[in-house]
């Protein structure tokens, strides 16, 4: 008798779609950036200052740390789940950070080193106990982070006493501020994890086995692969980013406060969703949330020079926002079709 053998297709990935993937996945960048385009189209004409070289670098900067949470948001979103705590667990990771590099004793060399260690450790340790739960129990991501967003909220607070951190070594806010032929050195690391994202996400069996927890995880599993670490590994890197960007922060700011990253979790969900992936996971690229950081920095930038009020520019975010969910509705509609 033939040996009977139980196979399960591969779910569909970017490695597994073949040149339609590509050629969809160019076309929905380039529409993401045609969009971008025409924002600063519009901002040049209507503004006098937003093509000044100085004004280039402000955006470069003021993106950075969205983008660099985004970039972990994508992960999780991808396998279809979200992340609420990312803001707070910046703050938790930048105080923790903060604390120690404001202890004496230490050289300038060592203390930021252990700084930044601190900082990184305690965003993994908040997204890997955010993925376990999650994975776990297989509860709602949604309900589980958003207890995250209050305990490290909470423990940012007593480990700072409410009160904000300063004075940090003149070396760490030089880094903060160094530019690179005139594009801020912070802006290059997160550059650099977008990058390192996108290899992960396109070259790796662990990228695609990411897009194809999104699409249809009970095949996954099927197929023998460990879907419970490949998602606790998504939060992970959620969190991980989230300490990571903690020291942009601190470098930036030259402070670390326990309030600091207060709504930045919807902004680093709105900059991946603009930039088309799916809510439902499954479907996206960290190069659509490279844009869509862009537009919410730029948006914001010309909003500010046009000169409307913060209400208004919080309106027209929230606008930005729905039309993206409303196009991502109907992106998925046509895919299923």
């Amino acid at each position: 008798m033939a040996e009977q053998t139980n196979t399960v297709a591969e779910p569909n990935t970017p490695e597994h779609t073949g040149r339609d993937f590509s050629l969809r996945a160019i076309i929905h960048n380039a529409g993401i950036g045609l969009a971008l385009l025409g924002l600063i189209l519009f901002f040049s004409i209507f503004t006098e200052h937003f093509l000044n070289p100085n004004n280039i670098t402000n955006i470069l900067t003021q993106i950075t740390i969205n983008l660099i949470l985004a970039v972990g948001m994508t992960f999780v979103i991808l396998i279809g789940g979200i992340d609420l705590s990312v803001g707070s667990v910046m703050a938790f990771a930048a105080v923790i950070a903060g604390k120690a590099i404001t202890l004496p004793g230490f050289g300038t060399t060592e203390i930021i080193l252990l700084a930044c260690i601190l900082a990184v450790t305690a965003g993994f340790a908040c997204g890997l106990l955010n993925g376990l739960i999650t994975s776990y129990w297989a509860l709602p991501s949604f309900i589980i982070t958003l207890g995250m967003l209050n305990i490290a909220r909470g423990a940012a607070l007593h480990v700072s006493d409410a009160q904000t951190i300063y004075s940090f070594p003149f070396a760490f806010e030089e880094f903060g501020s160094a530019q690179f032929y005139g594009v801020p050195v912070v802006f290059l690391v997160a550059l650099a994890l977008v990058l390192l994202a996108w290899f992960v996400l396109n070259r790796t069996v662990f990228g695609r086995l990411l897009y194809g927890i999104g699409n249809n995880e009970e095949a996954v599993r099927l197929a023998g692969h460990p879907v419970f670490w490949y998602k606790v590994a998504a939060f992970t890197i959620c969190g991980l980013t989230a300490g990571i960007a903690a020291i942009v922060y601190m470098a930036r700011l030259n402070i670390a406060s326990p309030i600091a990253g207060i709504g930045f979790e919807l902004n680093a969900i709105a900059a991946v969703i603009i930039g088309g992936t799916s809510l439902s996971g499954g479907r996206g690229s960290v190069i659509g949330t490279l844009l869509g950081a862009f537009i919410i920095g730029v948006l914001a930038n010309g909003l500010i020079l046009i000169g409307l009020s913060d209400f208004m520019r919080q309106m027209i975010t929230g606008v930005v926002i729905i039309v993206a969910v409303i196009l991502d509705y109907y992106r998925a509609r046509y895919a299923k079709k």
